[in-house]
């Protein structure tokens, strides 16, 4: 049954077409199951009816013409209970209708499943055969798996318009206005057109496209087979001498699987049937894969994986070939499977105006440094087009996290005006940057700046931020391919140092693992975010945890501003009195070796549960708190904040994580402890409020969300502020407080920082 299953979803997932892969369903689990009939029905929401959309062995010149109420027959009444629905004699059932024009003939056993995705059903999944016999446990499970397993295809299906013409009978999408949901990954709207980057060579996002020219992608892709052949031959030649000759022999059947007779030959006949090369390429790999891992000799099925490298190979060169042509237009909007932050660094940075990205949610690297740029972004819009794309006008909401392809005219003029609200507003916060952010009534709350890349700093000090309160080392580590010097390190943190001097400086130790690697210490962990991370490495590696101090304390000779250390991940009290035992060696030998420098002030970040226990005992010993409000959040509620899958549940105004705030500013207060944040919370107006309200002494944040915060706190009283906090604090979900909230920022005048909807 395993096989069958993997079978059919394996025809499912590789179908170029949804109609194609419904076709490979219902023949398939017919086929498997040996029924009579399989056949499935597609919701149509605009019309509320269950529409016949592909079946093997009944009418087929029906598909897309029949339809059934929600309520009328079996069908109806799977879609309605959404559950299975197994039966022997179906027809003594009070639901049973008999639908004679598509062919049915009278029949008795019965078996349907619904297809749901997201607690929505989407459709139903039916068998049924004449004469009298009961589905078995198997064949329900078998049937209850696939459907799990198919809802995905056909929310994306829904999703990407692909439904609508199969239900309208083939009318193309582009004439229609279409909107992509995903995650809101930094605040803002562009309109502009689309330019699809492709990762680093990954056969699986590749596209089917027609070939423009056929002669231009042969030679395109001659090109890259031979850039390949002579990467092996000189790869071969290196081994030469030290490896034997059966494993040199390798390279030579990789020479050979290049062949015209081989993968070559049958690549290049694809493209003269008009498919373009990176297609072409990606249809014959996975053939070949696959009759490979069918195969029962396990020498030969891991050559699978020989074939799979060599077409990476082909195709990463195709890339290069082709990338060097991008051409990025005056407002282009990024569009790719996983937009990574190099990406980001081949781009005019003047033309990008807008990123979307099909992985990801808006806690991930790239949405940080997408609000760092100022540029909107919207995160795990899994169901967009990719291949449709390349060219085309899209607006981008990253207030909302939605994508529109084909907006219409009202769309467009409705976004316009929203862009140039949004100048004014722009051009009013400039003129705030030299004022205290103070509130109505007299409260002082420091505003300062997470940083990571040295572009920040002008950024930064152009908005206004009278500190930095978190300098992301790692930052200069992810650049290296080793483990950077002292003097390395010591001559970028004093840049920054210099540049914001007088204004204090905080820098977080080392903060690798969890979704932040470095290629040449690489830490591989079944489940990394309750893993090797943070103070837990460096504690490991004192060697690494030393030279970094040295090098922010040396960075800081001569300076007024106050150096503030502060460490990520802690979990215990231990934990800091080891890493304070460090830093005063640290500050011994600096002292020994000549260098007159003052005592930095050491900090711990308050990000683990455990540490919103203990914050009152780490304010004893410590000079000063910080809460990191994004990792807070996705441990107070076990929500990987990367995961699209679970993002609409990462909430930073969920009630615990407010209690959790509420309890460290309180616990900081009790020891006269400074205590700051330094999560995205901080950067959103609504956040702003409660924290200063809560008693946050510092908030820190992306330079580009600044303006916005202080505008914010400058027009608002704190007791209007802890008011509003006293209400929330008392409320359910983070639903209610988001409403109550927005409602209260425009009862005091504030709704010009609160993102308009348009629906």
């Amino acid at each position: 049954m395993l096989n069958t299953l993997r079978r059919i979803v394996q025809d499912v997932v590789d179908a170029s077409t949804f109609e194609e892969a419904l076709r490979g369903l219902v023949v398939g689990v017919q086929a498997a199951l040996g029924t009579q009939v399989c056949s499935v029905y597609l919701l149509d929401r605009t019309r509320d009816r269950l529409v016949f959309s592909a079946t093997q062995g009944l009418n087929a010149s029906f598909e897309g013409k029949l339809s059934l109420g929600v309520d009328e027959g079996l069908v109806g009444l799977v879609a309605q209970r959404a559950e299975p629905i197994n039966l022997e004699n179906a027809q003594e059932h009070p639901s049973f209708r008999f639908i004679e024009e598509i062919g049915e003939e009278p029949f008795a056993t019965f078996l349907g499943v619904p297809i749901i995705h997201h607690r929505e059903v989407l459709g139903v999944l039916v068998v049924q055969q004449q004469k009298q016999r009961r589905f078995d446990e198997s064949e329900e499970s078998l049937l209850v798996t696939l459907s799990a397993q198919l809802a995905t295809s056909v929310a994306h299906a829904q999703a990407t318009g692909e439904i609508d013409q199969l239900l309208s009978g083939g009318v193309s999408l582009t004439a229609v206005e279409r909107v992509y949901h995903g995650a809101a990954g930094a605040p803002g709207v562009a309109i502009g057109a689309a330019v699809v980057i492709h990762p680093l060579a990954k056969l699986e996002s590749v596209p089917d496209r027609a070939a423009e020219d056929v002669s231009t992608e042969l030679q395109v892709f001659d090109k890259a087979v031979n850039a390949v052949r002579s990467d092996i031959r000189n790869i071969s030649h290196q081994f030469m001498g030290s490896l034997p000759a059966e494993e040199l022999a390798l390279f030579d059947a990789y020479l050979h699987m290049l062949d015209d007779n081989a993968l070559s030959g049958d690549i290049r006949a694809r493209i003269q049937e008009g498919q373009w090369a990176q297609g072409a390429l990606r249809q014959v790999i996975r053939e070949h894969v696959r009759r490979f891992e069918a195969m029962e000799d396990s020498y030969l099925r891991e050559r699978g994986a020989d074939v799979k490298d060599l077409g990476l190979r082909v195709l990463a060169y195709l890339q290069d070939i082709r990338q060097k042509k991008t051409h990025f237009p005056e407002r282009t909007l990024l569009v790719g499977d996983e937009v990574t932050a190099s990406m980001l660094a081949g781009i005019p940075t003047e033309r990008l105006v807008g990123i979307v990205s099909l992985q990801g949610s808006s806690n991930s690297h790239v949405s940080i440094l997408a609000r760092a740029l100022g540029v909107p972004a919207v995160m795990g819009a899994v169901d967009i087009p990719l291949h449709k794309l390349e060219g085309e006008e899209l607006i981008v909401d990253g207030y909302y996290g939605e994508v529109f392809l084909n907006p219409s005219a009202e769309r467009i003029a409705e976004y316009q005006e929203v862009l140039v609200e949004e100048r004014a507003l722009a051009e009013e916060l400039e003129d705030l940057r030299d004022l205290p952010s103070i509130t109505k009534d007299g409260w002082r709350i420091r505003l300062w700046v997470n940083i990571g890349l040295a572009g920040d700093i002008s950024r930064s000090l152009d908005r206004g931020a009278e500190g930095i309160g978190l300098f992301r080392t790692e930052i200069p580590f992810m650049s290296q391919d080793r483990f950077p010097s002292e003097e390395e390190q010591r001559v970028v943190y004093r840049e920054h140092m210099e540049a914001f001097e007088p204004r204090p400086v905080t820098m977080r130790t080392l903060d690798i693992g969890g979704d932040k690697s470095l290629s040449y210490f690489p830490i591989t962990e079944d489940n990394p975010f309750l893993g090797w991370r943070g103070i837990r490495v460096t504690l490991d590696h004192p060697e690494i945890f030393l030279v970094q101090v040295r090098a922010m304390l040396k960075a800081n000779e001569g300076l007024e501003g106050d150096l503030r250390i502060m460490l990520p991940m802690i979990s215990s009290l231990g934990e800091v009195d080891d890493a304070r035992g460090f830093i005063k060696q640290a500050y011994a030998e600096i002292l020994e070796e000549g260098f007159r420098v003052k005592p930095p002030m050491v900090g711990a970040m308050i990000e683990v549960p455990a540490a919103v226990y203990q914050a009152r005992e780490l304010a004893q010993r410590l000079d000063f708190l910080a809460v990191g409000s994004n990792d807070l959040t996705q441990y107070m509620l076990a929500v990987d904040r990367n995961n699209p899958r679970v993002a609409d549940l990462y909430k930073e105004s969920h009630p615990s994580v407010l209690a959790a705030l509420r309890e460290v500013a309180r616990a900081a207060h009790r020891e006269d402890t400074p205590v700051g944040i330094c999560g995205e919370l901080a950067g959103t107006p609504i956040g702003a409020v409660l924290l200063m309200a809560m008693g946050y002494n510092v908030l820190s944040m992306n330079a580009s969300n600044l303006p916005k915060v202080k505008w914010v706190l400058r027009n608002i009283e704190r007791k209007t502020a802890r008011r509003m906090l006293a209400k929330v604090l008392r409320m359910q979900t983070a639903e209610e407080i988001d409403a109550f909230m927005a409602e209260q920022m425009r009862a005091v005048g504030l709704e010009r920082v609160l993102p308009r909807h348009h629906h």
